[in-house]
């Protein structure tokens, strides 16, 4: 397309080879232990338990409303929608769980996996009650897959992980006291991608000049602009409740001070990738979300913290030592039940690892309307 085209602002390289046709996840790539990368939904059923225990907490702050709306942003296959039903969460009777999923190879394997509603068919059956219809109580779980995120459904709860990395970003680097933005093009007379700066233009370079005051020459810097549009829609579809976003972050100016490929990733088969440029579609591609960025164009989180702390507050440990009972119990007998228990003490410690899973940050955002 950009041989025969012309160069493309790197946001729309970045969207054109994930969702664009024969993009990475457009033709099925994404997270699982067989497949190209693992998050934390797919180590195992635990963290879905854990996030089962903080939406009870929420519906219980609520006034347990019912229905209880939560949506999942970046969906997947359905690996968390599934382990927190499985986990049987105490607001199960009144949970209506939207799965957000662009890919339609995805959201087709998370219809099967979860024997999705059709999404008119989420809230249920209705009553007729004195000429004016309502929905019948306790009726849930009920699951529906879509495409985009919903404007017309309120929701109490948005969680979205490791979704805000891999939203398209446009790339700055800082050359002679100027800023420069990066295009893709294609030299032919090498037949492959290549980078093409261009002058920034002066809104971009305003704003990256306020992000990365200290910027260096030989810097770069994302804008991600769709990371906020995103927050700020998510905000907004919150009737009352939180937006939850689980990935890796920094700053701008952090950003800024490292080497561009520590925080631009692409993965693959398990392990990290080539260039960006290397075999459109063919590898995942992530940015780290500059946390300052999300503040200035939406709102700052009202709480930040690591994983491994989130899932302390609500109760990692609680069920680790109850597995870790049950396989003392029942070790010697070997059973599913045994087994279970000593998988989760072992996906306890993938998720809670300091220098992995557990360093990445859960920001969340308060709604009360």
């Amino acid at each position: 397309m950009i041989s025969r085209q012309g160069p493309l602002r790197f946001d729309q390289f970045v969207e054109l080879v994930l969702y664009g046709p024969g993009g990475f996840y457009t033709s099925g790539g994404g997270a699982g232990r067989r497949r190209d990368f693992l998050t934390s939904p797919e180590v195992g059923p635990l963290f879905g338990s854990v996030v089962a225990r903080a939406l009870d907490a929420e519906w219980r702050r609520l006034g347990r409303p019912d229905p209880f709306v939560v949506v999942e942003a970046g969906a997947g296959r359905g690996a968390l929608a599934q382990s927190v039903i499985g986990a049987g969460p105490a607001c199960a009777g009144a949970l209506r769980y939207v799965c957000v999923e662009r890919s339609p190879a995805l959201r087709e394997g998370a219809v099967r996996l979860l024997h999705a509603e059709p999404a008119a068919m989420l809230f249920g059956p209705v009553v007729d009650a004195d000429d004016e219809l309502g929905i019948l109580p306790d009726q849930g779980p009920l699951v529906a897959v879509v495409e985009e995120l919903p404007s017309t459904v309120g929701a109490h709860a948005v969680v979205a992980n490791e979704l805000l990395d891999n939203l398209p970003f446009r790339l700055l680097c800082r050359q002679d006291d100027r800023w420069w933005e990066v295009f893709v093009g294609f030299d032919p007379g090498e037949g492959r991608l290549t980078e093409l700066p261009v002058e920034a233009a002066p809104d971009a370079a305003a704003e990256a000049g306020r992000l990365a005051p200290e910027a260096s020459t030989g810097a770069r810097i994302p804008l991600q602009r769709a990371a906020v549009e995103w927050l700020r829609r998510a905000l907004g579809l919150v009737v009352g409740g939180r937006v939850v976003a689980v990935d890796y972050v920094d700053t701008t100016a952090g950003l800024a001070a490292r080497p561009w490929r520590e925080w631009v990733r692409t993965y693959r088969s398990q392990g990290r990738g080539g260039s960006p440029l290397d075999d459109p579609g063919s590898q995942d591609l992530t940015c780290e979300v500059a946390v300052d960025q999300l503040a200035a164009g939406a709102r700052p989180p009202d709480a930040d913290r690591s994983q491994l702390d989130w899932l302390r507050h609500h109760g990692i440990d609680e069920l680790v030592a109850a597995a870790r009972s049950t396989w003392a119990e029942r070790a010697r007998l070997g059973d599913l039940v045994a087994l279970a228990a000593r998988s989760r003490v072992g996906e306890a410690d993938a998720l809670c690892d300091p220098d992995g899973l557990g360093a990445f940050r859960v920001l969340e955002w308060e709604v009360d309307r």
